[in-house]
């Protein structure tokens, strides 16, 4: 399948780092969690979906956005998956999301954690003012440089890590709790992760 390219605004806190913002800036199509075209709108940048449950649009906006607006009622899914869902049955398969963390800290953490869900039908990755989560299904190889700063995160507790060129390796390793696999450390200018099992979501600080 050809690879169709969006970026997904989430409704949490607008980015402000240079990394996040400038990929929302430049992106040729833009899908908004609902609640965030109040601030796409105070960034002058323009929407070409809005999706969600249009709980958090005034009137006003409801009938400015009408032609590119996608209601979706259903209360079992959060807007950001609404989202993810819109763009994968519409043919976009690359995708950046960007505003999920902040000032919710449930919101942040549910959609840090959905990313799998994501990962097993698209490629996607989570932008935060800070650094970079991807979700990955398979073992693989990262770039990275010198210091940067690498968590993993593992859902599932029954899965078995070995990584390669961070400070503190893991050989075999399950991680019974989710902070067991933080504040790890490269080594050099790409490191590896294999694992047998679920999902992994791994966290990469940007380069300072």
């Amino acid at each position: 399948m050809r690879s169709r390219s969006a970026v997904i605004l989430a409704n949490g806190s607008f980015p402000t780092n240079k990394i996040p913002l400038d990929i929302l800036k430049t992106s040729e199509f833009i899908v908004c969690c609902d609640g965030a075209i109040n601030k796409l709108e105070a960034a002058d940048i323009k929407a070409h979906a809005i999706v969600g449950d249009l709980d958090s649009l005034t009137n006003d906006l409801k009938r400015k956005y009408q032609d590119i607006i996608h209601h979706f009622s259903n209360q079992d899914t959060n807007d950001l998956t609404k989202a993810v869902n819109w763009c994968l049955s519409n043919k976009y398969n690359d995708i950046t999301i960007v505003g999920a963390t902040g000032e919710r800290d449930d919101h942040m953490i549910g959609n840090i954690f959905l990313l799998p869900s994501y990962t097993k039908k698209m490629k996607v990755r989570m932008l935060t003012d800070y650094g970079t989560f991807t979700p990955v299904i398979r073992s693989r190889n990262f770039d990275s440089y010198i210091g940067q700063q690498v968590s993993i995160f593992s859902p599932q507790s029954e899965t078995t890590i070995t990584t390669a060129n961070l400070r503190y390796e893991l050989t075999n390793q399950k991680l019974d709790m989710l902070w067991q696999g933080t504040l790890n450390e490269s080594m050099g200018d790409s490191f590896r992760i294999d694992f047998e099992g679920d999902s992994l979501i791994i966290y990469q600080e940007y380069e300072k």
